[in-house]
């Protein structure tokens, strides 16, 4: 007898997505090593006080190096693509139902 999957959408679903990327997955291992603290004091004097607040300047970096790593120029086009990995979001510190800056490009 042949069965059919149907999807169904879950309202509340338990999910880590620590738990869902590979041990071994290439982002998951640079997410470890990789410390880009320093980049706050460093880049604190290009930013203003006041308005609206900015991207984070870690996951700007993140971003540039995906870009660079995943042979991506267009910034629409890696905005999109981050969204769709979750090892990119593992990597940049979102979770799936986090918006990846969708007015900042």
């Amino acid at each position: 007898m042949q069965g059919k999957k149907d999807y169904q959408e879950k309202l509340f679903a338990q999910f880590q997505l620590s738990e869902r990327i590979p041990k071994a997955n290439f982002y998951r291992q640079l997410k470890a090593v990789l410390d880009l603290e320093f980049l706050y004091p460093l880049t604190k004097v290009y930013y203003g006080s006041s308005g609206q607040k900015s991207i984070d300047p870690v996951v700007f970096f993140k971003l540039c190096l995906v870009g660079y790593l995943e042979n991506i120029i267009s910034d629409r086009q890696l905005i999109q693509h981050s969204s769709m990995r979750l090892d990119i979001l593992y990597f940049l510190g979102y979770d799936i139902d986090e918006e990846l800056y969708p007015t900042f490009f």
